[in-house]
């Protein structure tokens, strides 16, 4: 189900149907720009925006359900070395023939379970994205826990981290803005369904 008819407010930004992303080109399964998510994680993620915004914050998605073959996409481009096109932005710090290795690509997803979302804390009043330390999908140890980052940056995540918790949602160690229901509706590997309005 599209999360923003169960989510009021919520603010969706979805990269990977578009080009402003680490491969530089919409992905492969991405039809339509919309946060897709099982219905259990959908008022889950509504929980937790009714908490934020008693504190004046919002959320912004920027991927939820993930179809297996835009996994696939992630994967090919990862083991072509001469597609670069992100690396200057996404990944300045890591070679892009570890990103396996470190946990920043792998073969399937917990998001083609329509379950786990990619997202980050806006200011209510302002609309926009408030400092986390790093951007969204930053391949850099700077995006993982006990990252050196400014407290203000620190605080935010540790309000997400929170919000998302009592939710229902674990995290990613790796990554300040990945979360998952702990309670998923769907187990294995998942659904290849496009996104799509249809």
């Amino acid at each position: 189900m599209d999360a923003t008819r169960v989510v009021p407010g919520l603010v969706a930004e979805i990269r990977y149907a578009g080009s402003h992303n680490f491969v530089g080109r919409p992905i492969d399964g991405y039809e339509a720009a919309l946060c897709l998510l099982t219905h259990r994680a959908a008022r889950a993620l509504a929980r937790a925006q009714a908490a934020l915004a008693r504190d004046g914050y919002g959320l912004k998605v920027f991927d939820c359900y993930r179809p297996r073959r835009a996994v696939a996409d992630f994967v090919r481009w990862a083991r072509d070395p001469a597609a670069l096109a992100g690396k200057d932005e996404f990944y300045p710090e890591v070679d892009k023939r570890d990103l396996f290795r470190l946990g920043y690509i792998a073969e399937a997803s917990g998001h083609s379970r329509g379950s786990t979302v990619d997202l980050t804390l806006v200011d209510k009043a302002t609309g926009n994205e408030v400092p986390m330390g790093t951007p969204f999908d930053l391949f850099s140890p700077r995006s993982g826990e006990g990252a050196e980052i400014p407290p203000a940056a620190r605080a935010n995540r540790a309000r997400l981290k929170a919000a998302m918790g009592r939710a229902g949602f674990s995290p990613y160690a790796q990554e300040w803005w990945h979360f998952t229901l702990r309670d998923e509706p769907h187990r294995g590997p998942g659904f290849d369904v496009p996104v799509s309005v249809r």
